[in-house]
């Protein structure tokens, strides 16, 4: 048998091969995939320069696809961010791997730097070319349009058509990619349903939209403060593997052991060296280089800390959308009822900081499956303010939803399923070291503390909901009992009255003073209504008469007196007038007033006659 040539493969041609790995498994999930990607690298980079970020983006048909069943579609994402130098824009959008974020501990969108490379390369296999970029910096005098494609035989981005350009706007990028997929717009996948999503967890953002054939959408902000990024923060020890631990140290060089333990994790100071002594380790090894230590006694320090109480690490590091906000935002999904928000404390899941908001809102129009029976609730998923789509019944926040006994806070619930009824179950999950079960960071590691943690915010959100829906069960049980009153007492009235032969004016008065004892007195509020408008008309008539018989008889200053005078209201806090359409108001502003003209015009009537007009 002949000895076979061992050959080695770049990081992009190993993507290009496998982009089902990173969310380019379909047509339609290369669409919504590229469109994801480009938008986080520009709401990640407003938020780094404090920008209130300003999106327009553009996705249309301009063919057909290379690939069977599929169309040729051209996206097109632009941002008001800080801009790019032009000698990193073929990293970014033409290398794999290549990330200021790769590592850092921070909160942001982006990570590996995979995401939007791996769409310039789906576009460069499917029609031939990469992504079209235009980037202007304000130290740059004019803008610069090129065309990136990717080297995958060595992981490098190359530039083509580079020409500097004149441009409407002083900083931003522009990324536009002409590729094979499919557009579905709405459910599970759908551009619009993510772009709602992502205008949901960020209340900053401007977005403007169009998609296909469909008019603009503008989604205006509901926040003018732009979210505080906080610092990055080191892995904790106890997140480690041993490989990982080790591979960690090579980046301290000649630093000694305790330096590298000190500046390459949280929560390790001098008191903790201490302790690892006291457990066996041997103390002249902290002082030992790091690039002398052999892996045994790498391993050595790897176990004494692992067997040691170690303080949790900060939460400082997780960002908050905050109750406020959020409950703002959570408007933005349509006609709402109800919503109950909840932000619970920054926390520790497996040595990770994490931080979990929860916001559950009751739509007003529910929409019906197959007659009466009720669809299941609409869930979203957000991780570091990324809308989750696909692979949902794998993720902790599904898994933690199903846990909740929904029947108790009075919503339907099959038993591990997801509540029934009009309700939308959103949660937001935050974490500077999120454990994302694929590199398309699509679904979340579902560990039990982490599910608890989500668990816990939900059912604080449910005792919320819980309560409005008892005080409706009360009042729907009250309405009940009217009715029936006001159904079966009149009966009892006349009977009684039939009974002890009372005069008709005393069954009257039963029947007025009954009621009014329910408040359901229309009668008496509407003719008061009806004669508080027809004054109202009779003393415009009546102002505008003698203002025309006195400009005739010359005397126009005593006209414009009267005129200011007589055109007033007749009640001085209904300053806009009489709204016939508006009955509340004009029973509460205009009927009071009635009552002092009426004792004017009552000297030549009857006592009782007076009380009556006047009630």
């Amino acid at each position: 048998m002949a000895k076979q040539k061992i050959t080695s493969s770049s990081t992009a041609e190993y993507f290009s091969k496998n982009l089902q790995q990173v969310g380019f498994s379909s047509p339609t999930k290369a669409v919504l995939t590229t469109l994801k990607e480009a938008i986080d690298n520009s709401l990640d980079a407003c938020e780094d320069e404090g920008i209130l970020p300003e999106l327009y983006i553009e996705v249309e048909k301009v063919g057909s696809g290379t690939i069977k069943n599929t169309d040729l579609v051209r996206i097109k994402v632009e941002d008001n961010g800080p801009g790019l130098n032009i000698e990193d824009v073929p990293k970014v959008f033409g290398e794999y791997l290549a990330s200021s974020k790769f590592g850092r501990g921070r909160c942001s969108r982006g990570q590996q730097g995979i995401g939007i490379s791996a769409a310039t390369t789906w576009a460069q296999l499917t029609s031939a070319k990469g992504a079209r970029v235009i980037t202007k910096t304000k130290a740059m005098r004019q803008a610069v349009s090129c065309l990136v494609e990717v080297d995958v035989k060595n992981n490098k981005g190359n530039i083509k058509d580079k020409k500097a350009i004149n441009w409407d706007r002083p900083h931003g990028v522009s990324v536009e990619f002409v590729l094979d997929g499919r557009i579905q717009l709405q459910g599970e996948g759908g551009l619009i349903t993510y772009l709602t999503g992502t205008a949901l967890v960020n209340p900053h953002l401007n977005l403007h939209y169009k998609l296909l054939d469909q008019p603009k959408v503008k989604v205006p902000r509901v926040s003018e403060k732009s979210p505080d990024v906080p610092l990055a923060v080191e892995p904790h020890p106890h997140t480690m593997k041993l490989g990982e631990f080790i591979a960690h140290s090579h980046l301290f060089g000649k630093s000694t052991i305790s330096t590298f333990l000190k500046k390459g994790f949280s929560r390790i100071s001098d008191s903790t060296f201490q302790i690892l002594v006291k457990n066996g380790l041997e103390k002249k090894l902290l002082n030992q280089a790091v690039d002398k230590t052999t892996d045994v006694q790498f391993k050595a320090v790897f176990s004494a800390l692992h067997k040691t109480e170690l303080m949790a690490p900060s939460t400082r590091s997780v960002m908050i959308i905050g109750e406020e906000t959020f409950s703002k935002s959570i408007r933005r999904l349509g006609e709402v009822d109800f919503f109950a928000v909840v932000t619970r404390k920054p926390t520790i899941c497996d040595f990770k900081p994490v931080v979990v908001e929860v916001a559950i809102a009751r739509l007003k129009t529910a929409i019906k499956v197959d007659g009466d029976d009720s669809p299941p609730s609409q869930v979203l998923r957000f991780a570091n303010r990324v809308p989750l789509q696909f692979d949902k019944s794998a993720c902790a926040m599904v898994k933690a939803i199903e846990t909740v006994n929904w029947r108790t806070y009075g919503i339907s619930q099959p038993k591990g399923s997801l509540p029934l009824g009009p309700y939308v179950i959103a949660v937001s999950l935050v974490s500077p070291f999120i454990k994302f079960k694929n590199a398309s960071k699509e679904t979340v590691d579902a560990s039990d503390e982490l599910v608890e943690e989500i668990r816990r915010t939900l059912i604080q959100a449910g005792q919320r909901l819980s309560r409005h829906i008892r005080k409706e069960h009360r009042e729907a049980d009250l309405e009940e009992k009217i009715r029936h009153i006001e159904q079966f007492c009149p009966i009892l009235v006349d009977c009684l009255c039939r009974i002890t032969k009372a005069p008709e004016k005393r069954k009257r008065a039963a029947t007025e003073g009954l009621l009014k004892l329910l408040g359901r007195d229309v009668t008496a509020a509407k003719k008061h209504l009806d004669e508080a408008v027809k004054h109202h008309k009779e003393a415009h008539a009546k102002g505008k008469i003698q203002i025309i018989e006195k400009v005739k008889a010359g005397d126009e200053k005593a006209g414009d007196e009267k005129a200011e005078e007589d055109l007033k209201p007749s009640h001085p806090e209904n300053s806009e007038g009489i709204d016939e359409s508006d009955e509340p108001k004009v029973k509460a502003k205009s009927v009071g007033g009635e009552k002092g003209k009426a004792k004017k015009k009552a000297d030549s009537k009857t006592k009782e006659k007076v009380k009556e007009k006047t009630v």
